[in-house]
């Protein structure tokens, strides 16, 4: 097993983070597109080696495995980075105050999140849903502009 640390998952998730600073996450299609062109092979097999070793995602709730990479900071572009681990809905609603962008990471067959099969998903400020997953389970690294959530 490869062994990784938080410093080692921050520097590999920073160039995710620095592209939605630099676009915003208003036009989702076009910060789609400019995360896709980004390699995230080394980032997917550190995140996946942290999961195994048990502690990117050690809290659970309501059958969603979860934890904290790293609060906002300089080295995150001003973004908070979670992981979560789930296959099925969560357990309730939560709205994004300044958008949201997904890493998805297929852990067991071909799981869609919230519908879409993509690696890279992004939400608009304001938006809100019940995050799901279907068709498996999936490892899911999410950034947060400012650490921004409202689960009200």
């Amino acid at each position: 097993m490869i062994e990784v640390t938080r410093d080692d998952l921050i520097r590999l998730c920073a160039p995710i983070a620095a592209v939605a600073a630099r676009l915003g996450t208003t036009d989702g299609a076009a910060l789609e597109a400019a995360l896709d062109a980004l390699s995230t092979d080394e980032l997917e097999a550190t995140a996946l080696a942290a999961h195994a070793a048990g502690w990117l995602t050690p809290k659970e709730a309501g059958g969603v495995r979860f934890g904290r990479i790293s609060r906002p900071s300089a080295d995150t572009h001003g973004h908070s980075i979670d992981a979560v681990d789930m296959d099925g809905p969560a357990a309730g609603a939560h709205t994004h105050p300044r958008g949201e962008v997904e890493l998805c990471i297929d852990l067991i067959g071909q799981p869609a999140f919230d519908g879409r099969r993509a690696r890279f998903q992004s939400y608009p400020p304001g938006s809100r849903h019940v995050p799901t997953v279907s068709g498996g389970r999936m490892l899911i690294l999410y950034f947060l502009p400012g650490g921004e959530i409202d689960f009200g």
